[in-house]
Parts: C-alpha cells; sequence; structure tokens
C-alpha cells in the first residue's frame, strides 16, 4: 500500500520566490509550517492509501487520460487562507481559472470513477499550498499581507504533464515521490 495523490508540478519563479520570502520574514514569529518549493503542485485528485494493483490501474487511466489533453498555461495570482482570518490553517497562493485545468480535473475524476475510485464529492478549488498555520499572533497583520498579494499575477505555470505521486510522511515534513509522469500531450 501506498500513500497517493494525482497532481501537476508548480516550479516556483522569482515573483513567487520573493513573495513567500516577504511572508516567511513577516510571519517568523508564528507557527506555519512552510511547504517545501521542491513540493509545490496542484492536486487534482488525493487516494490516499492504495494497493499496488489500483495504482497500476490508476497509471493505465492517467495515460489514456492525459493523451490528446495538450500542454496549457496556467496563472498563478493573488493570496489567502482557508478557514477563516480568526482561525487561519492554510496560506495559499491561487490559480486564475482556467478552462482546460478544469477539464483536467474532470478527465482525471471520471478516469477515477469508471476505476472503480470514488472520491469526496468537492468543488474543485485549485491553489498552491504556502504553509499550513499552526498558531498566529497577529490575525489584523496576516489579513494585511493577504490583501497586499490579493490581485498579484505572481507567475504564469507551462503544465505539460500529470504526476501521480507517492506521499511519505516523515517527521521532517512529507517527501513526494513521483512514480509516474504522463505528458500532456496533443497526439
Amino acid at each position: 500500500m501506498k500513500r497517493i495523490f494525482i497532481a501537476v508540478k508548480i516550479e516556483p519563479q522569482s515573483t513567487l520566490k520573493e513573495m513567500i520570502s516577504e511572508l516567511k520574514s513577516a510571519l517568523k514569529d508564528d507557527r506555519i509550517k512552510w511547504t517545501e518549493p521542491a513540493n509545490f503542485h496542484i492536486t487534482l485528485a488525493f487516494l490516499g492509501e492504495t494497493e499496488e494493483q489500483m495504482i497500476r490501474k490508476v497509471a493505465k487511466m492517467l495515460s489514456g487520460v492525459c493523451k490528446g489533453s495538450g500542454e496549457f498555461e496556467l496563472l498563478i495570482k493573488g493570496a489567502g487562507i482557508f478557514k477563516s482570518i480568526n482561525d487561519p490553517r492554510i496560506l495559499w497562493a491561487g490559480i486564475e481559472l482556467s478552462e482546460e485545468l478544469d477539464v483536467l480535473f474532470e478527465s482525471v475524476r471520471n478516469g477515477l470513477k469508471e476505476a472503480g475510485i470514488i472520491l469526496e464529492e468537492r468543488k474543485f478549488n485549485p491553489h498552491l499550498t504556502l504553509g499550513r498555520i499552526k498558531s498566529i499572533k497577529d490575525n489584523r497583520m496576516l489579513k494585511n499581507l493577504i490583501a497586499r498579494y490579493q490581485n498579484l499575477e505572481i507567475q504564469k505555470q507551462e503544465i505539460s504533464e500529470v504526476i501521480l505521486y507517492e506521499s511519505v510522511l516523515l517527521p521532517s515534513g512529507p517527501l513526494y515521490k513521483p512514480l509516474w509522469k504522463f505528458a500532456l500531450d496533443n497526439r
């Protein structure tokens, strides 16, 4: 059994790196588990503990879904939090609405359903997790920081593949190991 998920990788460029550096500096006295830039991704589906036989079935499905999908570009824009400003849990960078990403998400979801994997029904809310907030001292400062980045166009990201990852939980934080990569080609 492996703990797996399906995602597209995000490679941080200068504006995203600068924003994260500014956030880390401003929030240095707070308890936040920052995401390693090497782990940046947008989750399409989290499957959790999955048997090897099913992982192979998922890989075959992804191969089919990705053929003919074609590469596309995303815009990472803005920042926000999940839960509420009074009880923040996740600090994130936003993803501009993308028809191509929505179609890819639906194709993966439908492929999983056909493979016998039923996921929790949830609205697709693509985002880039920057950090998990354990505790924060000044919610007003956090609110002001988020407002500062709210409409910032952070970076464009070419999406050319879907990755089936294994998530290995370690005391130092999760390790995301690519099991398979599937090119989004136009064939």
